[in-house]
């Protein structure tokens, strides 16, 4: 039992050192072109930015790098046991390349990948070549050591390490410097994961970007508590003003039905109609007021088919464009929806515009957004301030981590982009 044990765990031992050096040698071959390619590529098109190049082809040149960093995350976790979160900002959508360039040169996670590219293609060439070393330099030597030295001593001499081959002796020499080697061979999955861990030092989040998600993830909670403590004051407010007095009003009416229905049935008569008229009304408040809270056609029919019938409420034509694979979340579409809403509200209300487009999609970039731009034909002139319609949108996108860009030069056209994460 004993000796079957310390089979298996010698076998075991000479698999994972195998599977190391492969891995070791793989991530040794793809690191080095790899890094070069992106680094200078990335060095070039930034360089290139004041002259406008650089503008067009810095975003793909920084997708490719971000590509390629979140490749070896994924690596680091299942070849390592190395976690390396990935702290991008969601990435700028809008057209113009302007917006898109310098949003992305305004993350630091940017930054730290092309601080990475030159640690990657130097030391970590050689934390990834050396698995692949220890584990197969040795059996060169040994080989040597077996007769393979002499068509090497026959083409002009042979140096294994710090040995010169050139006769038997040399190479068994060669050999026992092999074998001290391959002691060291057992060592190589630790060293692999000395790469991977000297990728996440590189790649990792600071403690300075970790305390900003905190702050914005403090402020967007208090954004969340502070719209939902408004939408509460608001329905108390509408029930109040609104169904609940015509309740009231409508039981008055019928409590004097009761006594005029013996002295004056036609006023009796009358006070029916006027009780069932507010009924009616109660009724109608009551439905806008549940619209208003989560619409029917949401739950019932999805995000899609809501602002499709969103649409066709406004006194603009409208036309929708919905591409999504399937349904997001209940908080998501409920987030979507209401924020199409307010764009729509505000380009009717204040864009002067006679045509408006709506589009809805599925990007599958990492782990997916959902995406929606509305656009009209106004007069443009649309900002995020503090009181507009679209910064409340941006408090509202915030609670999820969505974002939003406009782009409303004088003279129009204003599209609203809104992307809010959603697998």
């Amino acid at each position: 039992m004993t000796m079957q044990t310390g089979n298996g765990s010698w076998s075991t031992r000479v698999r994972a050192m195998g599977l190391a050096a492969a891995r070791g040698l793989a991530l040794a071959l793809v690191t080095l072109p790899g890094a070069v390619l992106g680094f200078t590529l990335a060095l070039v098109s930034i360089a290139l930015v004041p002259i406008g190049v650089g503008l067009i082809t810095t975003p793909w040149v920084l997708t490719g790098v971000r590509a390629l960093a979140d490749w070896r995350r994924v690596l680091a976790a299942e070849w390592g046991g190395v976690r390396i979160p990935s702290a991008y900002r969601p990435e700028p959508k809008d057209p113009n390349p302007w917006t898109r360039t310098f949003g992305m040169l305004r993350d630091p996670a940017t930054w730290r990948d092309l601080r990475w590219l030159p640690v990657d293609m130097t030391a970590g060439f050689v934390t990834a070549l050396l698995p692949a070393v220890l584990v197969f330099y040795p059996l060169e030597g040994i080989a040597v050591a077996a007769g393979l030295w002499r068509p090497l001593a026959a083409s002009g001499g042979y140096w294994y390490g710090f040995v010169r081959v050139a006769d038997q002796t040399s190479a068994l020499a060669a050999g026992a410097l092999g074998v001290a080697l391959l002691a060291l061979a057992p060592l190589a999955p630790r060293l692999l994961t000395v790469h991977f861990r000297l990728t996440r030092t590189v790649l990792g989040a600071g403690q300075g970007e970790l305390a900003e998600r905190v702050r914005v993830l403090t402020e967007t909670r208090r954004d969340a508590v502070d719209t939902s403590a408004a939408e509460l004051r608001r329905i108390e407010r509408d029930l109040h003003d609104g169904a609940q007095a015509r309740l009231v009003a409508m039981g008055m009416d019928l409590g004097t039905i009761e006594m005029l229905l013996d002295k004056d049935p036609e006023q009796a008569r009358r006070l029916l109609a006027q009780a069932r008229q507010s009924s009616a009304d109660a009724l109608t408040e009551l439905r806008d007021l549940v619209r208003g809270i989560h619409p029917p056609v949401l739950a019932e029919r999805g995000l899609g088919d809501a602002v499709r019938a969103l649409a066709l409420r406004m006194p603009v034509p409208t036309e929708v464009s919905v591409e999504l694979p399937g349904r997001p979340e209940a908080p998501v579409e409920s987030a979507a929806y209401f924020a199409v809403s307010e764009a729509l509200t505000n380009a009717v209300k204040h864009s002067g515009a006679d045509r408006i487009w709506i589009d809805l999609h599925h990007v599958k970039e990492g782990s997916g957004m959902l995406r929606i731009t509305v656009t009209d034909n106004g007069r443009g002139g649309a900002v995020i301030g503090a009181g507009s319609g679209l910064a409340g949108v941006e408090r509202r996108l915030g609670t999820f981590d969505g974002v939003l860009a406009v782009s409303s030069p004088a003279g129009g056209p204003t599209m609203v982009t809104m992307e809010i994460p959603c697998a």
